[in-house]
């Protein structure tokens, strides 16, 4: 059933289907919003219906309409949800395959306050990043830092692309030396380096998610300890976790040290131009990660 409950997140940042479908991606062009449907819930925790009963009542990929709704899903529609729409549906999703690549990046915080000033009490705490940051709202700080990430599969590493180095300057040692890459035309800094893998998600137990560690990345190829030092187990301890909406699609979980801060979403047009048409009509996609015996059960009754 639809849910009645309306809200606003605060965003920062087929192949008929797809044209469309990137056209919203790209900030032009605009079209209704996908019908995805939520199961009931309330304010009170206790209200929140379990992930297996919504994904069994309400699956978001079992048939061709349902991905056809997810065709049209786009970072922007996602900010607008509250976070347990945003919840409901990444519980529906899964890992699908890990990304290889460049992927677009845009980051939404959890509808309401508690999440940003959750995220704005982690970083006051770190008193040589308070004076820089406090000042700045964590969405200007983020859209402005992160345009997204560069997957490296074959080495099960990751990098983070940044496009302005202004407020990463005083802590750059090197500027010359900081690796780039260009994509779609504009050059983008490669910094926080993390590993991958298939884990455990820390919102949804049921199936994995693909896993962005960045605990130990002062061990990894191309660590520079200003500024990676930040993400790992000596700074913010980040642990990002991502599933996939639709191929060259992901939907993603930031952590700070075990605690939910933010969603992020990647996209890659060449791959979702590739690939999509195909998904829509068969639902097939490789799957690196385990998904959970529901979906196993689900799929062998099909």
């Amino acid at each position: 059933m639809q849910n009645s409950k309306s809200s606003s997140a605060i965003p920062l940042g087929p192949i008929a289907l797809l044209a469309a479908s990137a056209l919203l991606l790209s900030g032009c062009g605009k079209q209704p919003d996908p019908e995805i449907r939520f199961m009931d819930y309330a304010g009170d925790y206790g209200s929140k219906p379990f992930f297996a009963r919504v994904e069994h009542n309400l699956p978001l990929t079992a048939g061709v309409e349902e991905r056809r709704q997810l065709a049209l899903v786009t970072p922007k529609y996602l900010a607008g949800l509250d976070q347990e729409k945003v919840d409901q549906i990444y519980a529906r999703l899964t890992a699908g395959p890990i990304p290889d690549g460049p992927f677009d990046g845009d980051l939404f915080f959890p509808e309401g306050s508690s999440g940003k000033l959750r995220a704005a009490e982690i970083v006051s705490g770190l008193k040589s990043l308070a004076i820089r940051f406090k000042a700045k709202k964590l969405e200007i700080i983020g859209s402005v830092l992160w345009k997204g990430k560069v997957f490296y599969r074959d080495e099960m590493l990751l990098r983070n692309r940044i496009e302005d180095l202004a407020l990463l300057a005083p802590l750059i040692d090197d500027m010359l030396s900081v690796p780039k890459i260009e994509v779609n035309g504009r050059d983008s800094w490669l910094l926080f380096p993390a590993r991958l893998y298939c884990g455990q998600s820390l919102l949804d137990g049921r199936r994995e998610s693909v896993i962005i560690d960045y605990a130990f990345t002062d061990e990894l190829p191309g660590y520079r300890e200003k500024p990676d030092f930040l993400a790992g187990r000596r700074g913010f301890q980040v642990r990002d976790e991502i599933r996939m909406i639709r191929p060259g699609f992901y939907l993603g979980r930031a952590y700070l040290g075990h605690t939910f801060v933010l969603n992020f979403t990647l996209y890659n047009d060449a791959i979702a131009s590739k690939e999509l048409d195909r998904w829509i009509e068969t639902g097939r996609t490789s799957e690196d990660c385990w998904v959970g015996s529901q979906r196993l059960a689900s799929t062998a009754v099909d």
